[in-house]
């Protein structure tokens, strides 16, 4: 079982544009190609969780039925510090706590298979802060926004990520690292 942050992003960095859209990112000329590796991926897939503004995001924009066709009876977990309406039909669980302890409940659920963390960035950069974060696989779109909701906004050196594989899905470049655990800061002498 691994941990997982799949998404895509801009070439300059961002998951989503200032208004915390997604939809230039469905405007990708090969956008289909893309989307196809992830019914592989979806299959090791055991357990998933979102922040609230990727929910909200996909609340708002997608008609409900759609959850239950790109996910099924897949168990999500949804950070977020306020309450939101559950979309009908979602294996849903609303949390506010640790990713750590978060965390064990979904390697639970997920059994053998894998942990999807959708986004945000900041979710995935949390668990990564706390060595729980195994893989960053990230679609790159030949997009530019300048601004928007960062990748990964957390400083994480070329000591703890190892390429391990590179694809193209029609304009997009996949990239996937593998993350090893923090190091502990050295004691002051």
């Amino acid at each position: 079982m691994a941990t997982q942050y799949y998404t895509a992003t801009s070439f300059d960095g961002y998951l989503a544009d200032s208004e915390n859209s997604l939809t230039w990112l469905f405007e990708v000329d090969g956008a289909d190609e893309a989307q196809t590796s992830i019914a592989g991926f979806l299959a090791q897939v055991g357990a998933m969780c979102m922040g609230a503004t990727t929910y909200e995001w996909i609340r708002t924009n997608e008609p409900p039925e759609t959850w239950r066709e790109n996910y099924g009876d897949l168990p999500c977990w949804v950070f977020t510090h306020r309450v939101l309406p559950a979309i009908p039909g979602a294996n849903l669980r609303f949390v506010s706590g640790t990713v750590e302890s978060v965390h064990r409940e979904m390697a639970e659920a997920a059994g053998e298979r894998n942990i999807w963390i959708i986004g945000g960035g900041d979710l995935a950069g949390q668990f990564a802060d706390a060595g729980l974060l195994d893989d960053v696989m990230v679609s790159v779109a030949p997009v530019t926004l300048g601004a928007g909701a960062p990748l990964l906004p957390r400083r994480i050196l070329s000591d703890r990520l190892r390429l391990v594989g590179v694809e193209q899905a029609g304009q997009f470049a996949e990239l996937h690292y593998r993350l090893t655990e923090p190091s502990e800061p050295s004691e002051p002498r």
